[in-house]
């Protein structure tokens, strides 16, 4: 177990590195070119189309534009939002925010092309029911079905780890603290490998989930639709009232930011090239971590949104990055920049501190209660990571007995049940083999997702041309009825 541990380890860390940032990055650099940065000209579109005003009644799909947003997003939007941006700039310096939103700007473009396909290809069976991703449009569009095959196993196996128990143990650490803090958790059991009370967690964990993953996408993209909304405002909004606190700090920590994304500070010490290339390693590891952008989970939740014209459901999915990692990130990173980041050479007043430690810290600096905006964003943002994820699984399972649809809809509720019932055992016990293996599987989706972006990237181009030629007059029609 111990040898499996290391290769697993060793795989990731290559995989994980320069490799995969690189290959994502550039493939996001290839599709914004050839898309002519479709995420600046078509981003005010985007906010449209979520708004309903664009849909029809009749439209093929499962669940709305927004919905099917708020279900990216609720799988999306993680720790990565938190103890990813804490441990960006604990490692990368503030430089790395920068790089952050590069690798989301790229990104958006990213997800523009892999859900304008998954909306292409996607498969719609005779009682409505919506499948789509990376696996269908690997089958049918590049008519490479093992490749498909391989992207549904891996996306199964990571749904296990890295959208379940390992989101659950997430979820039940910041609980059990505050149950531990009330003394309502026994000293005998704070400690022990099996923890009875996150396991106790986990259950109330399990029925929540269970009562939304069981009833499918309509009514995940029902939840996530009420509840990503508030989550993500109340995160927002109570950054923005610390960050009214640091106002005279938010100028100065935008110039550190920049200055320390191009090794300005450094350069006087020698330093230059290794300032930047750590800010860029950290920036755009986090940013990828966060945004998802590339891996290609969330092509399957938009491949449900009801719309006659794919290329539509694109434009909805460029926002994510834009709102996972320009803004939910940066609300992060800036209540840590203006707290404690903003004296150069001097050590800041959290050194030691990483990950969500970090970001709770920089929070209570401020406001008595700021490390509990921290700790109930964990606890949103990983629950609905949970919900998020289930999808993500069940539709990975349902390509893997796609040939017989009755064998199909039976795997996919036993998918489910299990699904369910292993939150309370993550929720419990250690989870290092478990996180090392679904990050394996994780950056192992990227790889065949990449391959048929750029092998399919003529067919996003085309479409987007041609609903370029097209959308004066849809404008019109639309204003006019």
């Amino acid at each position: 177990m111990e040898a499996l541990a290391r290769l697993i380890d060793t795989i990731n860390g290559f995989l994980w590195g320069y490799f995969l940032m690189f290959l994502i990055v550039g493939t996001g650099i290839f599709l914004t070119i050839r898309m002519r940065f479709v995420q600046i000209r078509f981003f005010g579109h985007a906010w449209s189309l979520i708004s309903g005003r664009w849909a029809k009644h009749d439209d093929k799909g499962e669940i709305t534009h927004f919905q099917a947003l708020s279900t990216a997003l609720a799988a999306t939007v993680g720790t990565g939002n938190i103890a990813g941006v804490a441990t960006a700039i604990a490692s990368g310096g503030p430089g790395a925010v920068f790089w952050m939103w590069v690798s989301a700007f790229i990104g958006m473009c990213t997800k523009f092309t892999c859900c304008t396909l998954a909306m292409n290809f996607r498969t719609i069976d005779a009682d409505g029911e919506v499948a789509g991703g990376p696996m269908y449009y690997l089958r049918d569009g590049m008519k490479m079905k093992w490749l498909g095959v391989l992207f549904a196993i891996f996306t199964f196996v990571a749904s296990f780890g890295i959208g379940n128990m390992v989101q659950a143990n997430s979820v039940a650490a910041p609980l059990h603290n505050y149950l531990s803090e009330a003394g309502l958790v026994p000293a005998a059991v704070r400690d022990g490998s099996a923890d009875p009370v996150k396991f106790g967690i986990g259950v109330v964990i399990a029925i929540l989930a269970g009562m939304v993953i069981l009833g499918g996408i309509r009514r995940i993209g029902s939840f996530a639709d009420k509840v990503v909304p508030f989550m993500a405002l109340g995160y927002v909004l109570s950054s923005l009232y610390i960050l009214f606190i640091q106002r005279e700090n938010i100028i100065p920590a935008f110039k550190m930011i920049f200055s320390s994304a191009f090794g300005l500070q450094e350069a006087a010490g020698g330093m230059l090239g290794y300032g930047v290339a750590q800010a860029m390693r950290w920036g755009i590891a986090r940013g990828l971590f966060s945004n998802e952008a590339g891996l290609g989970s969330a092509p399957i939740a938009h491949a449900a949104a009801r719309t006659s014209i794919p290329i539509r459901e694109g434009f909805v999915a460029l926002l994510e990055p834009f709102i996972d990692t320009l803004v939910i990130c940066t609300m992060t990173a800036l209540v840590i920049i203006t707290s404690g980041y903003l004296n150069p050479g001097e050590v800041s007043i959290f050194a030691g501190l990483k990950g969500a430690e970090l970001a709770a810290a920089a929070y209570r600096h401020n406001v008595a209660w700021g490390h509990h905006v921290v700790s109930l964003g964990l606890v949103f943002f990983t629950f609905t990571t949970i919900v998020g994820w289930s999808y993500y699984g069940d539709r990975s399972v349902r390509f893997l007995f796609d040939s017989d649809p009755v064998k199909a809809k039976k795997a996919v509720f036993a998918y489910r049940l299990v699904y369910v019932l292993l939150i309370p055992i993550g929720a419990a016990v250690p989870l290092e083999l478990v996180w090392n293996m679904s990050d394996l599987a994780n950056g192992l989706m990227a790889l065949p997702n990449l391959f048929a972006l750029i092998g399919l990237s003529g067919v996003a181009s085309n479409m987007l041309r041609d609903y370029e030629t097209k959308y004066p007059q849809m404008l019109a029609d639309r204003d006019r009825g």
